[in-house]
């Protein structure tokens, strides 16, 4: 994979298609506008499919894992070791993203990106390290630009893979302790705010670990200097290896004209990674929900992206999405399947 044509090949949608589509709409037996929202997902999904009368898609969840060595400075309250054993959750069905895919009738994809562990070949999970979990930034880079790169491709390759398989809709997710830590770095340096502004709490952490978080991500960016005009430079400085697949699963999906499903703060890091290497690839981006993670609405904002959902959700690994996936469905079946005035024999709006 080149970067480069990935990121050329990716275009802005075909705008005709919003009005067409809002002809369609426009003209069902409804006030016009009146379903808000779920109009807006339809519009958006006839666009990026172009097609006037797009199918409900197979859709899948890929959720990212990979470990990170700023873990060791207390920023998570959990240890590293959760981040394999609920690698094993995911694949078991028992997590809650296993839950809420099933929901939304989506499959989940657990990808090993970078975490410390070596897995045996098994049903669900995708083999695709990177590296055995970053090193700990806030003494040097957290990755290689080569590894950096590496797991954009990663990214990029599932979203290949995956629709030639038949897929048309993928979310993301993640897991990886102490990642919330260089999701706020990476929104801090690409959106030019305050590391107090783009920090919380992730897993629940206390007042005293919030300040040593908030120093921790200082003297990261001190120490590396990661340069905002570059966003590889970005993502290996101060990144992580699933926030690099996940910027590679946006790049990926907005190269083929299929849409993503952006879920929490850690996924909105990747995808920020994405919007910095080519804007366009907003176009694609579907934000899932806003999270409790102060730092998210920052990033959302700099996108220009509005969240579907608001439910005080913080748990990630792509649970969000899943949900919001079910929202973006209903849309799509109320534009294909909801009588227009004519086929119904109703009177249409009165023109004055």
């Amino acid at each position: 994979m080149v970067l480069e044509d990935v990121l050329k090949s990716i275009k802005p949608v075909d705008s005709s298609l919003y009005e067409i589509a809002q002809k369609r709409l426009d003209n069902l037996t409804k006030p016009p506008g009146s379903l808000g929202r779920l109009e807006e997902f339809a519009r958006r999904l006839v666009a990026i499919y172009k097609d006037t009368m797009p199918d409900i898609p197979r859709k899948v969840v890929f959720t990212f894992a990979g470990d990170h060595g700023v873990a060791e400075e207390g920023v998570s309250a959990y240890p590293s070791e959760v981040t394999r054993q609920m690698v094993f959750n995911f694949i078991n069905g028992g997590a809650g993203i296993n839950v809420l895919a099933r929901h939304a009738g989506a499959e989940v994809v657990v990808v090993d990106i970078g975490v410390n562990h070596d897995f045996e070949d098994i049903q669900g999970l995708e083999k695709r390290k990177v590296l055995y979990g970053t090193k700990n930034m806030a003494k040097g880079p957290a990755m290689s630009r080569e590894e950096a790169l590496g797991c954009i491709e990663v990214g990029v390759e599932l979203a290949r893979q995956y629709a030639e398989r038949g897929y048309r809709m993928f979310a993301t997710g993640e897991m990886g302790i102490a990642n919330t830590t260089p999701s706020s770095a990476i929104a801090a340096v690409i959106t030019g705010r305050d590391v107090s502004e783009v920090t919380g709490r992730g897993t629940g952490i206390g007042d005293e670990a919030l300040k040593r978080k908030v120093d921790v991500i200082k003297r990261a960016i001190e120490i590396n200097s990661p340069d905002p005009s570059d966003p590889v430079d970005v993502l290996s400085k101060v990144g992580g290896a699933e926030i690099g697949g996940i910027a590679g699963l946006c790049l990926g999906a907005a190269s083929l004209g299929l849409p993503v499903v952006v879920d929490g703060f850690i996924s909105t890091a990747g995808a920020l990674i994405a919007y910095a290497l080519n804007p366009s690839v907003r176009d694609y981006m579907f934000a899932a929900h806003n999270s409790q993670e102060v730092g998210h609405r920052v990033m959302l904002e700099h996108m220009g992206l509005r969240p579907i959902l608001d439910l005080d959700l913080r748990l990630g690994e792509g649970t969000g999405a899943a949900l919001a996936m079910t929202i973006i469905d209903a849309g799509l079946k109320i534009y294909r399947e909801m009588a227009t005035f004519d086929e119904a024999g109703v009177t249409g709006e009165k023109q004055c």
